[in-house]
């Protein structure tokens, strides 16, 4: 068993909690990060002496999970929501490619930590540097990207976001744009 476990549970409330767990082989730890759904999460690490106990700590974890009543959440029960950011030149250029690595590192991490999903991929064209994310709670995953694009100097009045459910990724429909009535284009 190999890569991150992601589960996720709504509580009597409604609240969506998650826990999600992976070994990191750089710094020989089993990594367990838990919390509220668009909340910064928790994290706790455990040495792992011997990387054949990896498999067993995953399988432990997942077996956790499934008595606790976390379960992964379908990415067909999932949305897509598209970070798109106008360019200034229809095909982008070296500037461009530069910012495309650093949305995507930032939104990653912000997303990550909170349980919000991931950055599946990006493209540049037709003069926007668009960024997919698969994600469990769109309006949450919204705040949390504008938020990002903020915090990281990403021009912020050049963001649109717009999310569609992950079974019919031509329903796009704008959740934020900079101005108002404006459509949403790929």
């Amino acid at each position: 068993m190999s890569g991150i476990i992601r589960a996720y549970k709504r509580d009597d409330e409604g609240v969506l909690h998650f826990r999600e767990a992976w070994y990191d082989d750089e710094d020989q730890q089993f990594v367990v990060n838990h919390g509220v759904v668009g909340h910064q999460s928790k994290t706790d690490e455990a040495n792992v002496d011997d990387d054949s106990a990896v498999d067993g700590l995953m399988a432990a974890f997942a077996a956790q999970c499934e008595e606790d009543g976390y379960a992964e959440i379908p990415e067909s029960e999932q949305f897509w929501v598209v970070a798109q950011i106008a360019l200034k030149t229809k095909d982008g250029t070296e500037r461009d490619r530069h910012l495309e690595r650093k949305a995507k590192a930032a939104l990653t991490g912000e997303l990550a930590w909170r349980g919000l999903g991931i950055v599946d991929r990006s493209e540049i064209g037709n003069g926007h540097l668009n960024i997919f994310c698969l994600c469990p709670d769109v309006n949450k995953a919204v705040n949390a990207i504008k938020i990002c694009v903020r915090g990281e100097d990403l021009d912020f009045t050049k963001l649109t976001v717009a999310a569609a459910p992950h079974s019919d990724p031509t329903a796009f429909r704008v959740k934020h744009s900079p101005k108002q009535g404006v459509g949403f284009t790929l």
